[in-house]
């Protein structure tokens, strides 16, 4: 089936088109060339199937997903070290670990997977990255569990931001911030589930043989297993595979997708090849992204490894810290949500990715200088973690809105999580076992990459907001030298003709 669809090229940031597209394909029902109109009734049926069919299932694999990578911070408290005779930094180590083939592999396994299959690539990526969580209930030594975390890091590679590609390929921009970060809250409500769910697993401590904290291990390690099977038969395919439309719906669907993406190029950062990768290295706007996205990440990752650490230190068992971080975790979720339906709503990035770290900063600040008793230190954990998921997705959706071509899109979109992820290696080295409780490099290198978080944004915001100034005045000039009509031009890259930055 081909859409053709009516085309206006736009003159401001929001793109507008026609209200019918026209099906070219006498198989649909003989009617070649007939007009399908586009209204707000199929347009809501559109996005609530859309909704369906690729939100839930992705939602659950990133929930299990990230239970599996920060199950080690409640296993810590619940026996870990000294089931398995840790000593010194090798906890740490063993955190860390995780990050090196994540890193490594993220890009090659985000560009393997636009070539596959969604359902086979990511499933397969669950299910074995199941196996090294199980693993890590079973193994007798330090070396063992290195062994099974390095696994992990393998397997799990290209995950989170091959997701947030495919959901990204179904939706226009303004509807992407939304979808982006219920997808993304999976993580922050993984935390909370986590820790309720070390809280029940350590209560097995000496059931069948096994200590507490192996039962964490194990249990999320057959659950993970058992998921990716189920999820196999629900991924979604590309959009141009997809079969839960009506001929109809989907001619509309594909159309409005092909309207939104007016002004962007033509193909020459749709496909892959040396000079593409170069052109995308160059572009300063995705290294001050992953700059940012490294802040922030410094700070998801120090609360996923050792927050029930740092609430202990508060002066709690580790049962009450476990559970008390799962409220932290809630609140963050609250807030990650409305920010983004804000966000979407105002069609704004960057007015919320200041909201989010200077929250984040005022909480470092508090425990960086250990303002308060316990209670203020607990509460400063609430606005750390809650400016960190509200500017994660954000900066995630505000790149993926500014990178023109699929290509460029999923590879600066990799990069920017596969760079902000080496953030793994800064938290799991800070939180000194001598500095305990107080931590006081942690919460100062915290405090400090959130302000460099912060300085990026305000760079890229002010940069794209003159890039938009500068095309304006050069379609202005155009239409100035052309009789007081634009001419129709080809579609362009990020930056050139037709193109505006989403601010």
């Amino acid at each position: 089936m081909t859409a053709i669809l009516n085309k206006a090229y736009p003159t401001g940031v929001e793109e507008t088109y026609e209200e019918k597209i026209y099906l070219s394909d006498d198989s649909i029902d003989g009617q070649s060339g007939r007009a399908v109109p586009i209204t707000k009734e199929i347009e809501r049926k559109i996005l609530m199937k859309t909704d369906l069919h690729v939100l839930p299932i992705l939602f659950v694999l990133f929930l299990v997903s990230f239970v599996d990578r920060t199950n080690i911070g409640n296993a810590k408290i619940s026996g870990l070290t000294e089931g398995l005779h840790l000593t010194g930094n090798q906890y740490n180590i063993a955190v860390f670990v995780f990050t090196i083939p994540y890193v490594l592999l993220d890009i090659p396994s985000n560009l393997l997977l636009r070539k596959s299959r969604p359902n086979v690539m990511l499933s397969a990526m669950m299910f074995c990255w199941g196996l090294a969580t199980l693993g890590q209930g079973l193994t007798a030594s330090f070396a063992g569990l290195i062994a099974c975390r390095v696994l992990m890091g393998i397997c799990e590679a290209g995950f989170v931001p091959g997701c947030a590609y495919l959901i990204g390929s179904y939706y226009k921009r303004h509807e992407f911030q939304f979808r982006y970060s219920f997808f993304f809250s999976a993580a922050i409500l993984a935390g909370a589930f986590s820790a309720f769910l070390a809280f029940l697993l350590a209560k097995l401590d000496g059931a069948g043989g096994y200590a507490g904290w192996r039962w964490i291990f194990l249990v999320e390690g057959i659950l993970t297993c058992v998921v990716a099977f189920i999820a196999f038969f629900l991924i979604a395919p590309w959009p141009s595979h997809c079969t839960f439309f009506t001929p109809d719906e989907k001619a509309v669907f594909l159309a409005r997708l092909e309207a939104d993406r007016l002004g962007e190029s033509s193909g020459e950062f749709d496909h892959g090849g040396l000079a593409t990768l170069l052109a995308c290295l160059r572009d300063w706007k995705i290294w001050l992204f992953m700059l940012a996205y490294f802040g922030a990440d410094n700070t998801a990752s120090s609360f996923a490894s050792f927050q029930p650490t740092i609430v202990q230190g508060l002066g709690y068992t580790s049962s009450q810290a476990n559970v008390m971080t799962i409220p932290v975790y809630m609140v963050a979720l609250v807030l990650a949500l409305s920010a983004a339906y804000l966000s979407d709503r105002l069609k704004m990035r960057y007015p919320f990715t200041v909201l989010a770290t200077c929250l984040s900063i005022t909480g470092w600040a508090i425990q960086r200088i250990q303002a308060g008793g316990p209670r203020v230190q607990y509460f400063s954990l609430f606005l750390t973690l809650g400016g960190t998921y509200i500017l994660m997705p954000v900066l995630v959706v505000w790149l993926s809105n500014n990178m023109s071509g699929s290509f460029k899109r999923g590879f600066a979109t990799a990069l920017q999580i596969g760079f902000g992820n080496t953030a793994n290696f800064v938290s799991a080295n800070v939180f000194l076992p001598a500095q305990a409780p107080r931590f006081v490099t942690a919460y100062s290198v915290g405090l400090g990459l959130q302000v460099m978080s912060l300085l990026a944004c305000t760079i890229l915001a002010g940069g794209m907001w003159m890039g938009n100034r500068k095309m304006e005045r050069e379609r202005e000039a155009r239409v100035g030298g052309e009789g007081g009509r634009e001419e129709e031009g080809g579609k362009m890259g990020d930056g050139e003709r037709g193109f505006r930055y989403t601010l």
